[in-house]
Parts: C-alpha cells; sequence; structure tokens
C-alpha cells in the first residue's frame, strides 16, 4: 500500500512538470529545434505512460471484483495493450535520445539530424512489437486480462527489446563519456568548441536517469536476491524519471531560462505601453475637450463683440 502510494504521487507529479515543460516547449517558437523536438517526444511518453500506469492500476487493483469476472474483457485488455505500448515507447525514446547526442559528437554537429528516423524508432518499434505481443498473447495465453505473464513468448517479445534498448543506450553512455573525454584533452580545440564538449561533458553526467543506466544496477546473475529491490526501484524512484527529466531539460535548460526571461521582459513591457498609451490617450482627450471649451467661448465672445460694434 505505501509502495502504491509513492509510486502514484510520483506519476502524479511527473504529469504535472511533464505537462508544464511540453507546454513551455511548444509555444516558445525559439525553442523549435530538433534537439527539443526529441525531448518533447520523450515528455509525451513519460506522459502517457504515467496516465497508463494509473488508469491500469484503477482498472485491475482498485475494484472489488476481478478483471475475468467483468462483462467483457476488451476494454481491460485494450489497456494493457496501451500500457505496454506506451512503456516501450518510453524506453525506445530514452535511446533516441542517447543515438540523437552519440550522432551529434560523432558526425560534429551536423546539420541532418535524421528525425523521421528517429519518430520510426520511438513510436514504430514498439507498436511492431507490441502487434506481435498481442498475437502471441491471443494464440498462447489468452486468459484473464492479459495481466499475466506465464508463457515465457509474449514476455521476452515485450521485455527483451526493453532490455536491448537499455544495454545499447549503455553502450552509447559509455562512448559519449569516451568521445567527450578525447575531445576535452585534445590540445589544438579552441576555447569555443572546448566551452561547447566542456557544456556537453556536463550534460551527459545528468543523462544517467535520461538514458535509463540506473537500470543497469539490477543486471544480476542471482534474480532472486534483487527482485524485490528491483520491483520497488522500478515503481517508486522510476516514477520519479519523468519528473526528473522535465526539471533537467528544461525547467533547469539555460536556453529554457533565458527565452522565459525574455518573454516575460516583453510581457511587461507591452503592459506598460500600454498602459501609458491609455494614459496619453485619456490626456489627449481631456486636452482636446479643454481646448475645444475654449474655442466655444472664443467665438461667443467674439460674436457678442462684433454685435455691439455693429450697433454702435
Amino acid at each position: 500500500m505505501v509502495v502504491q502510494m509513492l509510486y502514484t504521487l510520483g506519476h502524479s507529479l511527473s504529469l504535472i512538470a511533464l505537462t508544464a515543460g511540453s507546454a513551455i516547449l511548444c509555444l516558445l517558437r525559439k525553442l523549435h529545434c530538433t534537439r527539443n523536438y526529441i525531448h518533447l517526444n520523450l515528455f509525451f511518453s513519460f506522459i502517457l505512460r504515467a496516465v497508463a500506469v494509473l488508469v491500469k492500476d484503477d482498472i485491475l487493483f482498485s475494484r472489488n471484483t476481478q478483471c475475468s469476472d467483468q462483462p467483457s474483457l476488451v476494454g481491460c485488455r485494450a489497456i494493457l495493450v496501451f500500457f505496454q505500448y506506451f512503456i516501450m515507447a518510453n524506453f525506445f525514446w530514452l535511446l533516441v535520445e542517447g543515438l540523437y547526442l552519440h550522432m551529434l559528437l560523432v558526425t560534429i554537429f551536423s546539420k541532418h539530424r535524421h528525425f523521421i528516423v528517429y519518430m520510426l524508432i520511438g513510436w514504430g518499434i514498439p507498436t511492431v512489437f507490441v502487434s506481435v505481443w498481442v498475437v502471441m498473447r491471443i494464440y498462447l495465453e489468452d486468459t484473464g486480462c492479459w495481466e499475466r505473464d506465464d508463457h515465457p513468448v509474449p514476455y521476452w517479445v515485450i521485455n527483451g527489446p526493453i532490455g536491448y534498448s537499455i544495454m545499447v543506450n549503455f553502450i552509447l553512455f559509455i562512448s559519449i563519456i569516451r568521445i567527450l573525454v578525447q575531445k576535452l584533452r585534445c590540445p589544438n580545440m579552441g576555447g569555443n568548441d572546448q566551452s561547447q564538449y566542456r557544456r556537453l561533458a556536463k550534460s551527459t553526467l545528468l543523462l544517467i536517469p535520461l538514458f535509463g543506466i540506473h537500470y543497469m544496477v539490477f543486471v544480476s546473475p542471482s534474480e532472486s536476491i534483487a527482485e524485490v529491490y528491483k520491483i520497488f526501484f522500478d515503481l517508486v524512484i522510476g516514477s520519479f524519471q519523468g519528473l526528473v527529466v522535465a526539471i533537467l531539460y528544461c525547467f533547469l535548460n539555460s536556453e529554457v531560462q533565458s527565452e522565459l526571461k525574455r518573454k516575460w521582459r516583453s510581457m511587461r513591457l507591452n503592459c506598460h505601453l500600454s498602459r501609458n498609451h491609455r494614459f496619453s490617450s485619456n490626456i489627449t482627450s481631456r486636452n482636446g475637450s479643454e481646448h475645444m471649451a475654449q474655442f466655444h467661448r472664443n467665438s461667443r465672445t467674439q460674436s457678442i463683440l462684433q454685435s455691439e460694434t455693429t450697433v454702435l
């Protein structure tokens, strides 16, 4: 019960932070670039993952009746299908982040980003494996709400690609560290390039929660010992991963902070100019009214004088 409360809190906070971060990246046009597009898709995958976890818990564990006793299993199984898809998509977008940063370093900041390929990796590959998982479920283990993994084939159709993506990300992480160390030690590097690589090195150290490298801790031959800790880690600490990613790659990002400050100054300036314009308009209209009244008084005086002169 305590574990469920903790990971529900983690997913809820992640949802709030990721939604705010996605809105910022979408609304600020100067932040539109391939790197932030990839961050945005990663945010969406974390949002969908959190929603899927919360909905699955509500359907499977927050009701007194079992899933097999419900009038229809279609909705229950559909929720499990989307749950598996969003979980896998989240891991593959973590892989895309690693691939993008590695390509950025290898190709020396090439302008060709191959964003469509990244989209196919992040959303397309999970579609293929989840479709295979549905077929395997129907033919090999079509029982209950598909929440149990008693047959090894459907289990490995989902967890095999996820484990592979974690291993590839770990290799990419080591390769990125090696490349950055070589670049920083290069004596012929200019000041601007060195500062750029230093910034990338600092951000790479923050990529441990982003790449999912922390999952490598539980790759152990004695699974019986690590199983309890792995479940606790996946459910509780993993639920805060979206919150950490949103904080590191949006709210603490210097580029995002600078753009938000610029927007805030622009809004304050526009409000100030609007107030001044309204104030000057009021003064102008008031002065105009006074001038018109003075003009009418002068005209009336002239008319009276002309009448008196005529009489004389």
